[in-house]
């Protein structure tokens, strides 16, 4: 005889699914859609998810499932989740669970076991999270500047200043505290290196080794929330990141106050300019399609998803520079442009990977990060620059509206357009 399923099961297993969503990096819509697509499967055929950046309001009523015992024919349940780190590998398994499930290759307690070994989930070994900053600062200082030396510098730098994340950070800080801390460090590590003689351009260090630092997931999942109307978590998530931004600025200022009085004043500094070796298409690629992947492996990303991450980032990056450089755009509307490709891209390759589209947009976007301007702007500040500070501010925050707009318009396209590569994937 056939089981029938309980309406409190149901809903619970689509709550478990949506908070391991949420709580490791998944956009508002995903989480909706996904606890949906569960719930109709196991026979609610009324199941109403309010998801928010932090929490879950769940409520339903009995459909086709059966009541069971004293069951009442509504539920509702509601889940506060806090912001956490990012786990996209658990986002990829539990989307790809929901897929399996619609497919009838699940009871509900197979569906709960399998969420539970998602739960469980292992993260990335402490080597490959440090490799990856390690490298997405060294790729990150090329794409910004700076020179193999430089890079080299910033490779050393992006180490030790996740060593100091996962051990001391992450365990024991607060996240505004963690946040301003981690930029400090990195700052008087990359202060060290240039007072020894270990990188010549201290800014171009700074920028590479700050990178694994820059809030870019709350950033660009706050900007899909409000393209998909979920104005309030994507304003919680754009205040999230803009106070990640805040705290860097606090960090790298402090640092350089510090240096200041331990020398007798600021290290001068003039504005960012490109080293001839590494300013080449190919070199430039090269670092961003490095400091692209190694920024998977720190948002842990399936090991599989790692090299189409980085052609991602890639490309989007070789976009802006044909523009910028030899079609004389703006940095705004080269960056404009370069997010919608990078966009359009991910959602290509989320058809023909059988992968959810965050996990290489959240990627692939960072090389157009201005992460720069978010140096020069507290560097400038402290040095009482206020002129040069206003207008590096004011640029960062152009290019920030300029990805913004940039993601809303390739999210606007309608999803025939992407048929035809569906189809491709089905046929093979």
């Amino acid at each position: 005889m056939e089981k029938k399923n309980d309406l409190a099961e149901v809903l619970g297993l689509a709550s478990a699914a949506g908070h391991i969503l949420l709580e490791n990096g998944a956009e508002i819509s995903r989480v909706e859609d996904i606890m949906t697509r569960i719930a109709s499967y196991f026979g609610v055929d009324s199941g109403n998810f309010f998801v928010l950046s932090n929490g879950i309001f769940t409520t339903g009523s009995a459909g086709k499932v059966k009541k069971v015992g004293s069951q009442t024919a509504s539920y509702a349940n509601v889940e506060f989740i806090p912001i956490r780190g990012i786990r996209l590998d658990k986002v990829v398994a539990v989307n790809a669970l929901s897929y399996e499930i619609a497919a009838g290759r699940h009871t509900i307690e197979s569906a709960s076991r399998r969420l539970e070994e998602i739960r469980a989930m292992k993260p990335k070994p402490f080597w490959e999270q440090i490799l990856g900053s390690a490298f997405g600062a060294a790729g990150f200082c090329i794409v910004f500047g700076g020179g193999w030396m430089d890079a080299a510098a910033a490779f050393t730098v992006g180490a030790l200043l996740y060593l100091f994340i996962l051990l001391v950070s992450s365990r024991y800080l607060s996240k505004i505290v963690g946040g301003i801390c981690n930029a400090l460090v990195a700052t008087l590590l990359c202060l060290l290196s240039y007072r020894i003689g270990f990188g010549p351009h201290l800014s171009n260090i700074i920028i590479g080794a700050i990178m694994p630092l820059i809030p870019g997931v709350p950033f660009v999942n706050g900007v899909r929330d409000l393209a998909n109307s979920d104005y309030i978590a994507g304003i919680t998530r754009m205040t999230d990141a803009m106070l990640g931004f805040f705290c860097i600025a606090i960090g790298v200022s402090v640092g350089f106050l510090l240096d200041g009085v331990a020398f007798g004043g600021l290290i001068p500094l003039s504005f960012m300019t490109a080293q001839p070796e590494t300013a080449g298409l190919l070199p430039q690629v090269c670092g961003a399609f490095v400091g692209t992947a190694a920024f998977a492996v720190l948002f842990g990303v399936p090991d599989r998803e790692y090299v189409p991450s980085g052609v991602i980032g890639a490309l989007g990056w070789l976009v802006y520079l044909l523009l910028f450089r030899y079609a004389s755009f703006t940095p705004a509307v080269s960056t404009l442009i370069a997010a919608f490709a990078v966009c359009v891209t991910a959602r290509i390759t989320a058809i023909l990977r059988r992968c959810p589209g965050t996990v290489y947009l959240l990627c692939g976007i960072f090389p157009l990060v201005p992460g720069a301007g978010i140096f020069w702007f507290s560097y400038y500040l402290i040095s009482s620059q206020f002129i040069e500070s206003q207008t590096t501010g004011f640029s960062a925050v152009k290019i920030a509206i300029a990805i913004v707009l940039g993601i809303i318009l390739a999210m606007e396209l309608p999803q025939r357009l992407f048929t035809p590569f569906r189809k491709k994937r089905d046929r093979n």
